[in-house]
């Protein structure tokens, strides 16, 4: 307890201010005791001062709790605890050798494979400073920037193939020079680099010697293979071959990448199944000048264990008889003392899991917790991985990342609405995905012609403009269909309209002929009155005539009536049924050209790691006239 001190004393100040409040929480006891409104103004005094040792134990309590609060605010320490005040600022680059000899299979199941766990596990070990990343074959290009977030780095490991790469071969040269310049820009003048590699060709030892001299960097290489080898098998089964058709069987040059980590101050380590190689590589040795060292370690500070904190668990009790209507605001005094010193408490408490294990909304306090270890785009890209695309969409700040979920969770409308305003070549080509999953094939046709302007050479984008031309096409000669079966439903109804119309005349023109036989038969029958008045029998029998031909030509009339209409009704019937058939038809037509359509949108590509892939060739196309090209290829 030698060392007994408090960090804040100037806190004890506030001791002076305890007279005065003794005094008003006297007052405060005196007036508000709930005697003032029944006793009297002048009695008060008289009859109250019995009262007067109680006022004063009452006080008691008060007094403890702010000697407790001034006391934990003036920090009280014994403990002495040193810690080093200062980050080490360091900076490291990966170099991935992304040639084809990396398909070799003398390490399961291929060194390309293995290759990419051994980068993670370097990314794990090292836990300081600045990292970046950078993938080379014929040409060297950059994956990642110097960053912190190794999680990025991650994500970008499993789409890193030979395929991707715009020139093949090996050049590890200008990979070099590139992770130089990417520590140099960062403020680094020292660095690690961490060369993946299988082969390193002699024309290529004496430019890396140079870059040794030249650079203060350290070079760690990890030799991924074996002595050895073994035939290298193409992602489609086949073996590679050289120019005179010999299966090419790449061995690991143990001595060459040796001595080349030797020469910067490195490590060398060929892979194993453990992590030894890693652990041996990523070991951070401290510069042996020793001002450097006697430099670093007068940077080194104390820091005193503050118990402070820990007076809280004695102030809490004493003020829950505080919990009561009126005196809550008591408590005040306490958030001077738990707002400072929280980051101490924080300090000694156990790390919590920042992964949410609950539903997939979290709570507020949940959600507040995860924005102190990890960023917006971070929780996103979780939520992505884990297919919750909708809650990645709305949490995602990246346009191009936003519009991809979006995409993914079904919401097209809302993935072009995401990519308003962009204008490159991967933007437009997402915003046409989305058009023509939307139908707008027109729009979508347009925003492919635009990213075709950009990058000529952009083959998804043609083969999408293809595709979706084809159906545009499709869909013309589906309306023509439609018309001509419509004009010829009109020419049918016409048809039956006139035969309609054929047959009331016909009627008409019976019922004419009937009426002037009428008339023919009562003229005769006036002139056989006249004429033949007394032959009366005559008369009569000649009347019988005409009755009994009139009914027959009534039946007749009928019955052509009947033969009519049912004719009528023949044909409306067989229209109604070829109505139906041509329908049936038509839908039948229609489900088979959805299916088509389907079909075809279903081969527009959305891979996530176009974007990669695009970006290198980009870059490529621009420093194409300056690349002399690799020497070999693989």
């Amino acid at each position: 307890m030698a060392d007994f001190h408090f960090l804040r004393p100037l806190w004890f100040i506030a001791l002076l201010a305890l007279p005065l409040i003794i005094w008003l929480l006297k007052k405060l006891s005196y007036q508000y005791s709930g005697w003032q409104q029944v006793i009297p103004a002048h009695l008060q005094q008289v009859l109250m001062a019995n009262n007067s040792n109680k006022q004063q134990t009452s006080a008691v309590l008060p007094v403890v709790i702010y000697l407790l609060v001034i006391t934990a605010l003036a920090g009280p320490t014994y403990q002495k605890l040193p810690q080093p005040v200062f980050n080490v600022e360091r900076g490291s680059v990966i170099v991935m050798d992304m040639s084809y000899s990396m398909y070799s299979t003398d390490i399961a199941p291929n060194r390309l494979t293995r290759a990419r766990f051994k980068a993670i596990d370097i990314l794990d070990n090292i836990n300081e400073g600045d990292i970046g990343l950078v993938a080379y074959a014929g040409a060297a290009f950059i994956i990642s920037p110097l960053t912190q977030d190794i999680n990025n780095i991650k994500l970008l490991l499993p789409s890193l193939t030979p395929e991707i790469m715009p020139e093949v071969g090996s050049d590890p040269f200008p990979a070099l020079l590139t992770a130089n310049d990417m520590l140099v820009n960062a403020g680094h003048l020292k660095g690690d680099i961490y060369w993946l590699t299988d082969d390193v060709d002699r024309f290529d030892l004496e430019a890396i010697q140079e870059f040794i001299k030249d650079y203060p960097h350290r070079l760690n290489i990890l030799g991924i293979g074996s002595t050895e080898g073994a035939p290298i098998t193409l992602p489609n089964g086949e073996l590679l071959k050289d120019d005179s058709g010999q299966i090419v069987i790449p061995k690991l040059p143990v001595g060459k990448l040796n001595g080349l980590a030797s020469q910067s101050g490195g490590q060398y380590r060929t892979i194993s199944h453990n992590n030894s190689d890693i652990e041996a590589l990523t070991s951070y040795q401290l510069p042996s000048d020793s001002k450097e060292q006697d430099e670093e370690q007068s940077q080194l500070g104390d820091s005193w264990q503050e118990l402070g904190p820990y007076l809280v668990l004695l102030i809490l009790p004493l003020v829950l008889s505080y919990f009561r209507r009126g005196v809550i605001l008591s408590l005040a005094p306490l958030a001077f003392l738990i707002m400072p010193n929280a980051p101490a408490i924080a300090q000694n408490a156990p790390e919590q899991s920042t992964q949410a294990t609950a539903p997939q909304q979290p709570s507020a306090i949940e959600q507040s917790w995860q924005n102190l270890w990890q960023t917006q785009n971070q929780q996103a890209q979780q939520k992505y991985n884990n297919q919750q695309f909708a809650q990645a969409a709305q949490q995602f700040e990246d346009p191009m990342w936003q519009a991809s979920a979006h995409y993914r969770a079904g919401n097209y409308q809302a993935s072009v609405d995401a990519l308003e305003g962009l204008n490159n070549p991967s933007a437009l080509y997402n915003k046409g995905n989305a058009l023509a999953k939307l139908g707008k094939f027109d729009d979508a046709i347009a925003a492919y012609e635009q990213a075709l302007e950009q990058q000529p050479d952009f083959e998804q984008a043609s083969n999408n403009k293809k595709l979706l031309e084809q159906l545009k096409d499709q869909q013309e000669q589906q309306n023509q269909q439609q018309d001509q079966s419509q004009q010829q439903g009109n020419q049918n109804n016409q048809q039956q309209d006139q035969q309609g119309q054929q047959q009331g005349d016909q009627e008409q023109s019976e019922q004419n002929s009937d009426q002037r036989e009428d008339q023919q038969g009562s003229q005769q029958q006036d002139q056989q009155s006249q004429e033949q008045q007394e032959n009366d029998k005559q008369d009569q029998q000649q009347n019988n005539q005409n009755q009994e031909s009139q009914s027959q030509q009534d039946k007749q009339q009928e019955q052509q009536e009947q033969n009519a209409q049912a004719q009528q009704n023949e044909q409306e019937q067989k229209a109604q049924q070829m109505s139906q058939a041509q329908a049936q038809l038509d839908e039948q037509k229609q489900k088979e050209l959805e299916q088509k359509h389907m079909q075809l949108l279903n081969k527009v590509t959305d891979d996530p790691h176009l974007l990669l892939r695009n970006k290198m060739q980009l870059e490529y196309q621009k420093r194409r006239h300056q690349n002399s090209g690799a020497k070999k290829k693989w």
